[in-house]
């Protein structure tokens, strides 16, 4: 039966698109997201993926595809699993893995710096400053080309720095820095 009279499509149309990094920016990572990220990728490539085609192959021996649940859920997680690894490919590919334990000058905010702070509102924070794809605010983990970082950047404990927020200025006083393993 010709592809015309079938439901299927190899369009991705329906997957959501995940953004590149911004353009002249590099793709540092930690060590530890390195790790995660290749950990992913292997999961999928070794795993899921094969799962999956072993569902749908049964699938399709099963006949008419066009209203067999198994065989279009199946390929359409085909899709999303293939997309989610050309993009851990692409990401480690140019990935620039910067070890904070290396760190020399440890008494300013750098790349991989677990910074203690403390606001306007005497509230103290703590945050991570680490790769784009290993940001999480659940973790305290703050990309390195966020606000907060970039207002962090090279300062030192006691210094008093201005952080650009949505309601306007705001002063931040370093408190600690730290380079955990």
């Amino acid at each position: 039966m010709s592809k015309a009279f079938t439901k299927e499509s190899d369009a991705e149309e329906d997957l959501p698109e995940v953004q590149p990094l911004p353009g002249g920016f590099k793709n540092y990572m930690t060590p530890t997201g390195h790790a995660a990220l290749e950990a992913e990728l292997r999961h999928l490539n070794t795993v899921e993926r094969p799962k999956v085609v072993e569902v749908v192959s049964w699938a399709a021996g099963n006949g008419d595809r066009s209203e067999n649940g198994d065989y279009i859920y199946g390929k359409k997680r085909l899709r999303e699993i293939d997309k989610r690894i050309r993009f851990l490919l692409k990401r480690l590919e140019s990935a620039v893995v910067v070890d904070q334990s290396q760190q020399k000058k440890r008494d300013q905010v750098f790349f991989g710096a677990t910074v203690t702070f403390v606001n306007d509102r005497d509230e103290e924070r703590r945050v991570r400053i680490v790769g784009v794809d290993e940001a999480s605010l659940e973790k305290g983990a703050v990309s390195w080309i966020s606000p907060i970082a970039r207002a962090l950047h090279k300062a030192c404990e006691g210094d008093v720095v201005l952080l650009r927020t949505p309601t306007g200025m705001e002063e931040i006083e370093v408190i600690k820095i730290e380079y955990l393993e």
